[in-house]
């Protein structure tokens, strides 16, 4: 028999990492035990600016269009759902239940308490330099239920006024 050689690249599977966030998990509550919450907060925070920068550059060049694609690829892929409401100044997702939080209560994972960081401080990240902020308005840490903002934020000028 010949030998066959199988070509295959990243691209050619399906994108699935869940586990990843078993061990995202565990690393935060690592972080948090032994080094407290600030510690966690600056790891997401570096972690976001680096690995998110693209997503940052195309906020600033596309606006909040650029925050809409890229959360309803990440859900889509992952099997989440949103319901998104777009404006000029705001975006608004509200999530039934993160499917990174799903999945590690379906298998049994524990789920850091400063899990939610995921979400409120990479997000704060991504926004960071921009005209554009990030805030975590509700959040369940049970099912993961979020509501997450972001808006425009307000210019120097517009701020003495009232």
């Amino acid at each position: 028999m010949a030998k066959q050689i199988m070509r295959r690249e990243a691209r050619d599977n399906v994108y699935l990492h869940q586990d990843f966030h078993g061990a995202l998990s565990a690393g935060i509550e690592y972080l948090h035990e032994n080094y407290g919450e600030d510690a966690v907060r600056r790891y997401l925070w570096q972690f976001a600016r680096s690995f998110y920068a693209p997503l940052t550059d195309a906020l600033k060049a596309r606006g909040l269009t650029a925050l809409e694609d890229h959360f309803r690829r990440v859900y889509g892929v992952e099997g989440g759902a949103g319901r998104f409401d777009l404006s000029e100044d705001e975006l608004r997702i509200e999530v039934d239940a993160c499917p990174a939080v799903a999945h590690m209560r379906r298998q049994g994972y524990p789920v850091a308490r400063l899990f939610r960081e995921t979400t409120d401080t990479v997000n704060r990240a991504i926004c960071d330099g921009t005209p554009f902020a990030a805030e975590l308005v509700a959040y369940d840490e049970e099912t993961g239920r979020s509501v997450q903002r972001f808006y425009r934020r307000r210019q120097e000028s517009d701020e003495g006024a009232s």
